[in-house]
């Protein structure tokens, strides 16, 4: 019988990565020299000018792509192709329309064999946490986008991912349901503990949900500063909005934006 077992989360090493593409018959330099460390269980966001290859570079740590140059380590073992140990959120919710919220949930550990009386107990965890106990039978359709997106990050929990890899989760929630989401991420990421590589637009939203901020420049893909976000957890973002540590990192990257673009 297949258990589901969490495992420890994972550094990620990312090392003088570079990618380029062709783009009718015209070579496009997309990154060039990324270096980033992850350490295990924390999260780090990246902000950057569209374009500039953040989703480039969340596609290569997935394994859905390959550098031309430059590593890719999570755990000391290289990344070479997509695997379990690295769950991915997207912008818009990657769900099945025809499955109702339990199968949705349940879709990853029922594919791989994962025995229901251990994969139920688990749904029912996850689902709790993201706050859809009471919407199981319910499809997506039925749910506002906010749901949607709580339920793709449930269906990803559930298979125990050492890494998640979030490409701008939040970005099409209005600003209430946005805040709403941030603080849930934060809360699972305290009970749950993944490591977490979050890449956002929005400034305040990086400095509120992180423990490091990589700034990159425009195409090609540099980083050009880094910052460290000294914010005691847990967080509310009424609590730090305003404090000067809150502001001063917001205005450092912003000033570095405004020289990337």
């Amino acid at each position: 019988m297949t258990e589901i077992v969490r495992p420890a989360a994972d550094a990620l090493d990312i090392r003088h990565v570079s990618r380029r593409f062709d783009s009718g018959g015209v070579a496009i330099q997309a990154l060039q020299d990324i270096n980033i460390k992850i350490k295990p269980a924390t999260i780090v966001s990246l902000v950057g000018p569209s374009g500039c290859g953040k989703s480039t570079l969340l596609r290569m740590v997935a394994g859905f792509d390959r550098p031309d140059n430059g590593d890719i380590a999570l755990g000391g073992r290289a990344v070479a192709s997509p695997g379990p140990e690295r769950g991915i959120v997207f912008q818009q919710p990657q769900l099945f329309p025809w499955q109702n919220v339990i199968d949705n949930v349940t879709f990853g550990p029922r594919m791989r064999g994962v025995h229901r009386e251990i994969y139920a107990p688990a749904a029912d965890r996850y689902l709790a946490s993201v706050g859809l106990s009471e919407f199981n039978g319910h499809y997506p359709y039925q749910l506002s986008g906010g749901m949607r997106q709580r339920l793709q990050i449930a269906r990803v929990l559930i298979n125990e991912p050492r890494i998640l890899l979030m490409d701008e989760p939040f970005g099409a929630l209005d600003y209430q349901t946005r805040l709403d989401m941030q603080r849930l991420l934060l809360d699972l990421c305290a009970s749950y503990r993944p490591t977490v590589m979050f890449i956002t637009h929005d400034i305040d939203e990086a400095v509120f949900i992180s423990d490091q901020i990589h700034v990159m420049s425009k195409r090609p893909g540099r980083i050009i500063g880094s910052f460290d976000v000294p914010i005691a957890r847990p967080r509310r973002y009424e609590d730090v909005a305003a404090t000067e540590t809150f502001m001063r990192l917001k205005l450092a990257t912003l000033d570095l934006l405004k020289g990337a673009h």
